[in-house]
């Protein structure tokens, strides 16, 4: 499995937010406290995202390193960069010679541990981004590839009955960076929030998570689908068999597969939810049952 943080509110550190704390990301790497059956150790690489604010015109905005979220400005747009390392975390010594120099009010970083018979590759690495998207799953998916094209159908027939466009076509999924179920899975939700719309099949960026999932758990009811996304303004989680713990108060929101530090003010989010957090906002609600399929 993997190991995921997300992170929005005042400018911080980009590298410091993967060592903040006494057990911050990178000592989850090779002492993680909660996997819940999926392995000992996170070794097959990490990424680290981050956003910066782009003008209309295209040029960077020097609010990317000062302003809070939501003060982008008319005209302006959040983008999400990133770095990625197939190696382990531990090793790569960008995390504090370079990562430091780096600041932005919002960060999605993962740690990765491959799914036996999945490549360790640079391209596997999570978060995986889209303009101001970036996204982590922890977790696996039995049988992905089967799995995958049965929910992308089904996403489809579903749309099409709301009344809405095809969303996806099958050899769409050929587009993932890497041959992973997470990258595959990105293809469609990113499919997804490019649909999302008021009073659309997809209304929000949580809709779309709920919608995966309950494609995905339709035909695996195994799979386990801790899913992380963020937009640099918000951060949207779900938990299916593993671990999430948030922090948030009136400046920042923090979620987190493991908390990183000894506070008090950290919550516990149940299995089986769909979790949205800012700053000063916290919301968590029940997924639906996976076998009502995905018609909404």
């Amino acid at each position: 499995m993997c190991r995921h943080l997300g992170y929005v509110g005042p400018p911080v550190s980009v590298g410091e937010m993967l060592t903040a704390g006494t057990h911050s990301l990178r000592t989850q790497a090779w002492a993680p406290r909660d996997m819940r059956g999926g392995g000992t150790i996170n070794a097959d690489g990490f990424g680290v995202a981050w956003w910066r604010v782009v003008d209309s015109d295209g040029t960077r905005n020097p609010l990317a390193t000062s302003a809070f979220p939501g003060e982008a400005g008319a005209g302006s747009t959040l983008f999400a960069s990133r770095y990625r390392n197939p190696a382990p975390i531990w090793t790569d010594p960008a995390v504090e010679e370079v990562l430091p120099q780096l600041r932005s009010t919002a960060v999605l970083a993962s740690i990765r541990s491959a799914t036996v018979g999945m490549p360790v590759e640079r391209a596997a690495c999570a978060p995986f981004t889209s303009a101001r998207w970036a996204f982590s799953h922890n977790g696996s998916v039995p049988d992905w590839r089967k799995v995958v094209t049965a929910a992308s159908s089904d996403l489809d027939m579903a749309a099409t009955q709301f009344g809405a466009t095809r969303l996806l076509e099958t050899v769409q999924l050929l587009d993932a960076e890497s041959p992973t179920d997470a990258a595959t899975l990105w293809v469609l939700l990113r499919q997804l929030l490019t649909a999302v719309a008021p009073d659309g099949f997809v209304d929000s960026p949580g809709t779309a998570l709920e919608l995966l999932v309950t494609a995905v758990l339709k035909h695996a009811p195994t799979a386990r689908l801790n899913f992380l996304l963020g937009d640099g303004e918000t951060l949207w989680a779900t938990t299916v068999q593993h671990a999430l713990s948030a922090l948030v108060t009136d400046t920042f929101a923090v979620l987190s597969s493991e908390p990183y530090d000894d506070n008090p003010n950290w919550q516990s989010i149940p299995d089986r939810s769909l979790v949205a957090a800012r700053p000063g906002k916290l919301t968590i609600d029940p997924l639906p049952d996976s076998t009502k399929g995905t018609s909404r």
